[in-house]
């Protein structure tokens, strides 16, 4: 179970923004796609990752004011980010380690693809799911 087969299953789309874009702009690019949080690129690299913490975190330390910000200035950075062949338990642990829900996924150091804790959980349960049917039809065919 890795990466790559997440991907398979939800597809490569990404949606990222800029370190110029104003924080209004990515957050009304959040609410209109309804995604907690986007890469941010600087040309072909990604250099960090705006969330809705992140938002909260502007919010609290400078009022209205934060929507007027660059998304440079108040991104997550560096961007911790996952490959293709990483395994899913492996990007959960980190996920759960680093107290993150979204995962760039980077490969040939393109961005390719965004995982969220969602997208990994819904797949392990899929699975467990599956695994757990086969037994039954195995048990009952005996």
């Amino acid at each position: 179970m890795t990466i790559a087969a997440i991907l398979g299953g939800k597809g490569r789309e990404v949606i990222s923004v800029t370190t110029q874009h104003s924080v209004r702009e990515a957050v009304a690019l959040l609410a209109q796609r309804r995604i907690g949080a986007v890469p941010v690129m600087d040309g072909a690299n990604v250099v960090g990752i705006f969330s809705e913490r992140d938002v909260i975190h502007g919010l609290e330390a400078h009022g209205a004011a934060a929507l007027d910000a660059r998304v440079g200035d108040v991104m997550t950075s560096p961007a911790i980010t996952v490959g293709l062949s990483e395994a899913v338990i492996g990007a959960l642990s980190l996920m759960t380690r680093r107290r993150i829900r979204h995962l760039p996924v980077v490969e040939a150091g393109q961005v390719i693809g965004v995982v969220s804790i969602g997208d990994l959980v819904k797949y392990r349960i899929d699975r467990i799911e599956a695994d757990a049917e086969a037994m039954r039809s195995y048990i009952q065919s005996a």
